[in-house]
């Protein structure tokens, strides 16, 4: 991974989808200091401080869906994400289905393992 910090901005959605992207961002934050997370529910209402931050690092969008929310709301903001990944399409590529919106029971922990990978080899190209 490059020196230059990056941001990822990771789904608010409450379906078990929207969880894995934001303990995908929680863990990948926790483990580098190249990486920052963004507040989504703090850039849709355009709090101070996310307006200027949003535009300062290059962001990883993680949507928990093909809704494309975190896209869609950093368009609103004039920022394009510099890449994009949808969880859902990842997880059922791995055939991995978490099912609970506020705790990682074990297929949740195994889906979080498998879009950090993934997260991960697009940090590094």
């Amino acid at each position: 991974m490059e020196n230059k910090k990056k941001a990822i901005a990771a789904c608010s959605g409450m379906s078990p989808y929207g969880l894995v992207t934001r303990a995908v961002a929680s863990d990948m934050v926790s483990e580098s200091d190249n990486l920052i997370s963004l507040c989504m529910g703090a850039t849709s209402a355009d709090r101070e401080g996310f307006r200027d931050l949003i535009k300062k690092y290059p962001i990883v969008a993680l949507n928990g869906c093909e809704g494309s929310c975190v896209n869609k709301i950093l368009k609103q903001k004039g920022v394009e994400a510099a890449e994009t990944l949808n969880v859902l399409e990842i997880l059922n590529e791995e055939d991995l289905k978490p099912t609970d919106v506020s705790r990682l029971d074990d297929e949740g922990e195994k889906s979080v393992d498998a879009v950090k990978k993934r997260l991960k080899k697009v940090l590094r190209d």
